[in-house]
């Protein structure tokens, strides 16, 4: 018996490894016991991405809930976990099951849940599923046929659904009728038909299937992303770039000179863009790893800022009972407020291109008018592949506050919400943080200059000896 347990977000293993069609039967059984439970007529949206055997493992669940008389609304073909959010919304379903390992390397697939208001099952929901799960399946997979389901079983359009939504909340004309010269990378990703239907002039890269994702974890952060900001650079007439992950719920963005813009500045872009020009409203809810710089934004526009543990769900926590104009995280994934609560990156993407076209004004200045509020800075992440040993070894030093300096930079104080924020100035911090989802070592760094973060990055990594 394999011990299943959901992470940061949602249960991740290696494909036939421990991540089989017995396992995934596991788990689906434990969450129809657990619908049964809590709902009087129980439903299910149950969609998959890109990644190897997603047809399979989908139809896997899918068995399961009909044998245990579960209603079942399946997607046709691969779809992105948005999309599964948003279908879990607009079926009024009682849960969304995503089969997903997000931005994983291709090796993993995965199993997320999500609420029927359309965005990640809330912690203590997750918890009692995870304790329902059985320690073999009982094999009802292998006696159910799809093909005989009868009013259990509806295919669902959900890749439709997701670009009509677009349409009706977009100001599409203005992108399609302004000069912007757009790019999209899916990195082999379930976003990749979208930006083709919806705007069909994009430059388009890696907008083809292959599982595989050509052997590159489809996360979408700068060092991943060569490719695309080289074509962005020699073909010097794109005005912005926009990349999403392997389900398409993360963002990365390039401007026109293929610089890489973290999540950081979108951030910031979206809170300036939703409030100033569309007079938006409500509170502003970020990650423990997010830029100084929000507070300084929300404290120029009066804006509550709420700061959480890492992990969406502890955002779509505070967005189904609150009034949240943006919940973010810094690794990519964004919500706002006029669409589900739920990461989105595509959706993001739109938001930054209907801001470019609307203003008539580049990435470039309009990171500039950010800039003449909270200042400059620059932000980037280590990620250390290290023994288990010490990894905790490092986690305990920093609990025990043995940290003063790091080369060169002082620590005036430490915060440890989720993991351990050190602040060297006003503007400038470096944290440290184990992985939630894979046997890595995070270290976090910002500041005002490029070279000043590298410098932080570089110290920090030689105090701890990795």
């Amino acid at each position: 018996m394999t011990a299943i347990k959901f992470g940061t977000d949602g249960w991740r293993a290696i494909i036939a490894e421990d991540f089989t069609v017995e396992n995934v039967a596991r788990v689906t059984e434990a969450t129809a016991d657990w619908l049964k439970k809590n709902f009087s007529n129980p439903s299910v949206v149950i969609g998959h991405d890109c990644r190897f055997a997603g047809e399979l493992f989908a139809e896997t669940a899918a068995k399961v809930m009909i044998a245990k008389g579960v209603k079942v609304y399946l997607a046709k073909g691969f779809v992105s976990t948005p999309m599964v959010s948003l279908g879990a919304r607009n079926y009024e379903a009682s849960l969304g099951i995503v089969l997903t390992a997000s931005h994983n390397p291709p090796s993993y697939n995965g199993y997320k849940l999500k609420g029927h208001y359309g965005g990640p099952l809330l912690p203590e929901k997750i918890e009692e599923i995870e304790a329902l799960i059985p320690p073999v399946s009982a094999g009802l997979h292998n006696s159910t046929s799809l093909s005989n389901a009868g009013e259990l079983l509806q295919w669902v359009p959900l890749e439709d659904d997701y670009c009509n939504h677009v349409e009706a909340s977009f100001d599409m004309d203005a992108i399609r009728n302004s000069s912007l010269e757009l790019a999209y990378d899916a990195m082999y990703g379930a976003g990749q038909n979208v930006i083709r239907r919806l705007l069909p002039e994009t430059t388009l890269l890696h907008c083809d299937y292959n599982p595989s994702f050509d052997g590159q974890a489809p996360e979408p952060i700068a060092r991943n992303l060569t490719e695309f900001a080289e074509m962005i650079r020699i073909a010097e007439n794109i005005d912005c770039g926009l990349a999403t992950d392997g389900d398409a719920d993360r963002i990365g963005l390039f401007d026109s000179k293929g610089n890489f813009v973290d999540s950081h500045h979108i951030i910031l872009l979206l809170i300036h863009y939703l409030k100033k020009y569309k007079g938006f409203d409500g509170k502003v809810c970020t990650a423990f790893s997010s830029s100084v710089k929000v507070q300084k934004l929300c404290n120029h526009y009066g804006l509550e800022l709420e700061t959480v543990k890492i992990g969406f769900k502890y955002i779509a926590g505070i967005m189904i009972k609150e009034d949240v104009l943006l919940g973010g995280e810094e690794s990519g994934g964004i919500a706002i407020k006029g669409h589900i609560p739920e990461r989105d990156g595509i959706w993001m993407g739109l938001v930054i291109w209907e801001f470019m076209a609307k203003s008539g004004k580049t990435l470039e200045e309009l990171i500039q008018e950010v800039y003449d509020i909270v200042g400059a800075f620059h932000f980037d992440r280590n990620d250390v592949h290290l023994p288990e040993a010490q990894k905790q070894a490092i986690i305990a030093d920093c609990k025990a506050r043995k940290f003063s300096t790091f080369g060169q930079f002082t620590v005036q104080r430490v915060e440890d919400l989720d993991g351990y924020k050190h602040f060297l100035s006003d503007d400038s911090w470096v944290m440290i943080r184990p992985s939630g989802t894979e046997p890595l070592l995070r270290i976090y760094a910002e500041a005002p200059t490029k070279e000043e973060v590298q410098a932080i990055l570089q110290s920090t990594r030689s105090v701890l000896g990795v």
